[in-house]
């Protein structure tokens, strides 16, 4: 797990972590549980809300989209990491899918 201490500045708010309507259905629903971002957009502790409902960072981290597995995907509320590509990759036309580059992930649960 991350620490805190050696994480860098934010580079957006919490309240732009998760803004796609469908996106924002998935994580109402549980289905997702994670997202990643090209900069941090939240602390480890920190509260989102999102229709009133509250959910807790549990994690936050770098990975290489080289790294990513099924079960990241599904994290994301996607079946396999092809269709978990597929997505991203159509929200950002002309972006290429480098196994290098790097992402934030951002790990959340719900906050009872």
């Amino acid at each position: 797990m991350t620490k805190q201490a050696q994480l860098p500045p934010k580079t957006c708010s919490i309240e732009r972590l998760v803004t796609n309507p469908p996106d924002v259905k998935k994580v109402l629903t549980g289905k997702k549980t994670a997202t990643r971002r090209n900069g941090r957009y939240a602390d480890i502790g920190e509260v989102m809300t999102l229709e009133n409902k509250k959910f807790v960072i549990d994690n936050v981290y770098q990975q290489k989209l080289g790294e990513l597995t099924d079960a990241h995907a599904q994290r994301e509320g996607f079946a396999t990491l092809e269709e978990y590509k597929e997505a991203i990759l159509s929200l950002h036309p002309g972006m290429p899918w480098l196994p290098t580059m790097r992402v934030w992930v951002h790990e959340f649960s719900p906050l009872s």
